[in-house]
Parts: C-alpha cells; structure tokens; sequence
C-alpha cells in the first residue's frame, strides 16, 4: 500500500482544511463560525460512516485486509489521533472565536453569568418555551438507561442532597435543539449583545424540573452519542424497499455506539456510572471536549453582526437564456452550459415549467437523489402530470441521511399518479439525468435532456458548485433513454457510445482516455490530464494515472475530500501536482479534461473516481461536444488551478499548505464569477 493513501487518512486532511477556515483571520468572522459547525457536521458523518464501517471490518480478521487492502485494527488508532488533535485546535478555535465575538460586542454566556434583567427573561423563556419539552428520565441502579438517539445531545444531570452526597438521583434530560433554536438572544446591555445555549437555559430551570426531589445540589454536562449510521438491508424480495429502508431507519436510532463525546469537567464518577448503564463497549471512541457538543448547529448560529456574511462576487441569473422566450427552443439550436451557484438555479425550475404545460411535451423523466425540503421540483413534475404529461420520477431512497425524505418525495409522487421508480438493489442511482420528449411535425419527436454534477436541489445549488448541460443532441438524448429504459427495466446490459456510464463502460473508458495521453506523451505529442473530483480513491484509475506520470504526462488533480494518490514521488506520480479549494462556496463539481493530442476531450460527471461510484452506481458522464463550452470549461478548471488564496497543495505528507506564488491574486471563486458575468 505504500503507493496509495489510506483515504480516511486524506478526508481528515479535507476536514482540517475546513478547520482552517475557522482558524483564518481574513476570513469574516460569522463565516469562520458556519465552519466550525460544518467542520463538526462532517466529523459526525465520518464516525458514523467511517469509523462505523472500519469497526465492523476489524473484526474480520485477515479478511478485511483482502477486502480494503489494510488492516482496520492498524488505521482506527491513527485516525483518532489525528481526531483528537484537531479537538485541541478546533477548541483553541472555538475560544479564540468566542473572544472575537466580545470584541464585537456579542458576548456567550452561560446561566450563572446573567444579570438581573437576564434571568427574568430566562425565566419566562424557560417556562413558556422549553420546560413543557423537557422529559426527563431517572436513572436508578437497577433501571437501564433508555437508547440515546444518535447525533442528539443530552444532559447527565446529577442530584444531591448538601448533607449526605451518597444520597443521589441520576436523570437524562434531551436537549431539544431540533424543535428549539440552540441559541438564544437575551436583553441587551448598553448596545452589548448577549447568546446563551439551549443547554443553559435547561440548566438554569433545572431546579423548576426537579423541585419534588428537594435535592439543592444539582450539577449537568453534556453527552453525546454518535452511532453506526450503515442500513441493514436483507435480501428479503417479500417485503417493499419502502418497508425496508423504514426499518433499517429505525435500527440505526439504536446503531452501535462508535463515539461518546463529553464535557472533560464532567466528574468521573458520573462518567463512569452512564458508561456503565449504558454498556459502551471498549471499541466506542471517548472524544472529551468542551462544555458545549453538536458544535454543527453553529451552521445555524444568527447573524449579528453589523455587516453581511461574505459573498462571492455579483450572483446574477444565467443571461444567455431569455426567460421571455421559449427555453427548450433557445436549446434546440445550441448547448447550454450552467454553473451554479455562480448562475441561476431558477433555469432548471423554468425549464421544468415550461415543459409541464408545453403543449408538445410528451414525457418528462427524471432521476432525484437529494431534494430541496420545499421542492420546486416536484411541483413542477406535479404540475406536469396534472396537464396530461407522462412523468417518470426515478427516486433514490438509499441516499444516505436523505432516505425519510426521499420516501415521503415517493409517497407524495405516487399520490399524484406519477410513475416512481425507487431504486435499484445493489445499485445507488446517483446520476443526475432528465429527459423531456416533445412530439414535433408529424410523428416525428424532440428530446431535450440536462445532465449535472450535481442534484436536482435548489438548495443545495445556492452552496454547492455544480455544471449542468442541456443538449438537445439526438446520440446523447438516446442514450440518457436508454439509461431510463434500464433504470425502469434492469439487469440488462447498456451499450452507450458517446455517454460514459457506471457500471458499464465508465471506468474502462476513462482509463482508455488516461492511456491515450500516455501513448501520445511517448510519441511527442501534445499530452495532459485536468481532473476536477470530490474523491479519487480508486486503485485501478489510480494506477493508470502513475503509468501516465512515468510516460511524461502532466497531471492537474483538484480534489476536494478523499484522495488516496501520493503526488510528487520521483519515479511514481513527479509530473502529478495535485490542490485542494476551500472557499465560501462548497467545490462539488466533477470534470475530466484530456489534451488528446490538442483537440481536447471534455466530461462532466456525477461520478467521483472512487470503486462505489465506478463499480456499485448508476453514474453518467457526458462529453462536452461544442467547442466553445469545452473552452469554458477549461478556462473555468484553469482559473481554479491558478487560485494562490484559497487553494491548498495536496502533498504526500497531507500538510495542507497553502499554495503560493509571486504572480497578482486569484481568489477562483470570485474570478470564475467575473468570467461567467464577462461572458
């Protein structure tokens, strides 16, 4: 394994880049906040994911190491190292962040540190909000503790009397923070502002909770519990994946326990009595922290500061596309690029509109995988289908965390009358496809089709950086149809010529591509791969991309998370250099650009270069045919690559240095949104 990264390894390395974002000063301060929360937001899902998954396989003996080509037992030890000293940078962050706040007059402050006025305001909020949410249950020595969800947080909350302190009562009180804001504004005090946690103001009512015990001595820390979050899913064809999936639902609820995390004040006897009611076995990860956990709801922390939160340049809609003239028209003649968020998610919803009461549509299909929670999009496929239009909604309910969503998505859709298509066993559909077919001039008939990086989401496209293509090119349009005829009947083999598909012909066809730049590299002929991905941790890509590198061929790899390659080793990957861009907007873009001998090939894709995309999904990537949109698109990739602001060098040693240069400025961020705004 000594040519490859363990890719845990290289998504801690990702998520300190985030961290570091928190930690920079040129960073605007309610900015470096959201980090924090999306630092701690990530670090939930690796443990539940990950770590869950490197646990499971350690023990299976020698057979995980054929499996993952590592021995889990080695890695898990280095992992939660590497875990806990982020801990002590993200708490050194965290305070010194809380620091910053009181220079700008926002102080965080806890239920003994109210003023007068405060504590009545306290009082009332507790009563009239919070105290009718609070349920406490006692723990005694001989009842169990009941089964803590996942990912929520909790008091451990001790009682006892001044006098005798072996006289004792436990209880564990939820933290309501998924019904309650997790951060409150008190009164204000001569233009100085003030937050308390949710938690302490639980804390500052415990006395209201508990009044019939008499006990005055009460103390409450914070616990957490973060568990495996992998779905069960037997092979059982009797039962609906429906069914299934909502069970596998609430199995995860009681998942096994892969990270305690606690305040570190919390005194041991306390610990060590819910550890041991809770039978956490050793194998569980204890993470003590600071008085406050579920640091991800800082994601949600308000804005009161005097100026905006940071934006990227002048966000304005897409102006190559009239929205007063007939969209689907305007694409017939000529490709269209988007790319958010730098331009308008609105197009995608127009498009939709237009075609749920175009007269001439037919059909509309369409693969979802994440929706927005209020979803123009189903409203449009909804809108459609109640004007006559056949609608077919492939829904993918596996999406991890997003599978209750997508159900309630599938229920709402088959009410409707709509056709729902909800996966396939063994297969994640993760390609983002939809086909829209318009009777034309006879019996003839139109396609017009979108295929993206990223999800049919207008959420998620106001934060994620995503292309989207919209062709109306008749091989490309039949081929994403057949992509739908096997979504809808599977288990048959997909021929595409010009499409790249998983599990098909994608990953074969890539590392064709890959082995066309080395064979014109030995031949002295112009060579070059750009790859833009989220992860590239599959060996196979992985060692095509080495037998390119000792061939001659330069490599550009901007990579956001995982990344198991080891650039810059003499004689292995010296002519790979690869970055990695943490700015304001979330890198989710996927493009494979090859020089081919100077008439340059070009993809985008759903797929990130990882085994489970290529091997276990329903993944597309299409080529970029018009000239003047591969030239967009690699100008967009090489303004990236000449970011000195916010990129970092993704080097052998995972340092995460920045990278730097003596030439002017480039933030990509800003300069791909003047680009497109030029253009």
């Amino acid at each position: 394994m000594k040519d490859y990264r363990v890719k845990e390894l290289s998504w801690l390395s990702f998520n300190a880049r985030l961290l570091q974002e928190a930690q920079d000063l040129q960073v605007p301060l309610f900015d470096r906040i959201k980090f924090l929360g999306i630092y701690s937001s990530n670090l939930d899902e690796f443990f539940e994911v990950r770590i869950a998954t490197l646990k499971r396989l350690s023990t299976l003996g020698k057979k995980a190491i054929e499996i993952i080509k590592f021995d889990p037992k080695k890695i898990l030890p280095e992992l939660e190292q590497i875990i806990r000293s982020q801990q002590i940078d993200f708490n050194t962050c965290y305070n010194r962040i809380i620091e910053e706040l009181k220079e700008n007059h926002i102080h965080i402050i806890n239920e003994k540190e109210v003023n007068q006025n405060q504590s009545a305001f306290l009082l009332d909020y507790f009563i009239r909000e919070v105290r009718h949410r609070i349920f406490p249950i006692i723990i005694s020595s001989n009842s169990p503790v009941p089964v803590l969800k996942d990912k929520a947080i909790y008091l451990l909350v001790r009682l006892r009397s001044k006098n005798d302190k072996k006289k004792e009562k436990y209880s564990i009180i939820h933290i309501p923070s998924d019904v309650l804001p997790r951060f409150v504004e008190l009164p204000s005090d001569n233009n100085e502002r003030y937050i308390i946690f949710l938690d302490d103001i639980i804390r500052f009512g415990l006395d209201k909770i508990f009044y019939m015990f008499g006990y005055p001595d009460i103390e409450a820390y914070d616990i957490k519990i973060t568990r495996d979050a992998e779905l069960d899913i037997e092979d059982d064809f009797s039962t609906s994946i429906y069914a299934k999936i909502s069970e596998s639902l609430r199995k995860r609820e009681s998942g096994i326990p892969v990270r305690i995390g606690f305040d570190s004040s919390i005194p041991s006897e306390m610990l060590s009595f819910i550890l041991k009611k809770m039978k956490i076995k050793k194998t569980a990860t204890l993470i003590p922290g600071g008085r406050y956990h579920n640091s991800r709801d800082f994601i949600n922390f308000p804005n009161l500061f005097n100026r905006p939160a940071s934006k990227i340049g002048d966000r304005q809609p897409i102006k190559r596309i009239d929205p007063g003239k007939g969209m689907m028209t305007i694409v017939e003649k000529k490709d269209k690029l988007l790319h958010f968020p730098y331009q308008s998610f609105s197009t995608i919803i127009d498009i939709l509109r237009e075609a749920s009461i175009d007269p001439a549509v037919q059909s509309i299909k369409i693969t979802l995988y994440r929706l927005a929670k209020n979803s123009n999009v189903i409203n449009a496929l909804i809108n459609a289908k109640k004007n006559g239009k056949k609608v077919t909604v492939v829904i993918e309910i596996q999406a991890r965390f997003d599978e209750e969503s997508n159900i309630h998505w599938a229920n709402v859709l088959k009410q409707e009358g709509i056709k729902v298509i909800p996966g396939i066993p063994g297969l994640k559909i993760h390609s983002k496809i939809c086909l829209i077919t318009k009777k034309c001039q006879g019996k003839n008939l139109k396609k017009i089709c979108l295929i993206g990086t990223g999800n049919f989401n207008e959420f998620t496209a106001n934060i994620y950086t995503d292309h989207y293509l919209i062709t109306s090119k008749k091989d490309i349009c039949d081929e994403v149809d057949l992509v739908f005829d096997f979504l809808d009947k599977p288990f048959k083999n997909i021929d595409c010529k010009k499409l790249l598909v998983s599990p098909f012909n994608m990953k074969k066809n890539i590392m064709k591509l890959i082995d066309a730049e080395a064979n014109a590299a030995k031949r002295g002929l112009p060579s070059g791969i750009k790859i833009k991905v989220n992860n590239l941790t599959d060996p196979d890509v992985i060692n095509h991309l080495y037998l390119a590198n000792k061939a001659g061929v330069k490599t550009q790899l901007l990579v956001r998370g995982m990344f198991s390659l080891i650039p810059g080793v003499p004689g292995l990957s010296e002519n790979i250099v690869a970055k990695g861009i943490v700015d304001k907007y979330l890198e989710h873009s996927r493009v494979f650009i090859f020089q081919n001998k100077g008439d340059e090939i070009c993809y985008i894709s759903s797929a990130d270069l990882m085994t489970r995309n290529l091997e276990n999904r329903i993944e597309i990537a299409s080529p970029i045919v018009s000239k003047e949109l591969v030239k967009e698109l690699v100008d967009i990739f090489d303004l990236s690559w000449k970011d000195n602001v916010k990129a970092r060098l993704l080097d052998k040693n995972l340092l995460n240095n920045y990278y730097r240069n003596d030439k002017e400025s480039c933030r990509s961020q800003i300069e791909i949104q003047k680009y497109l705004n030029r253009n």
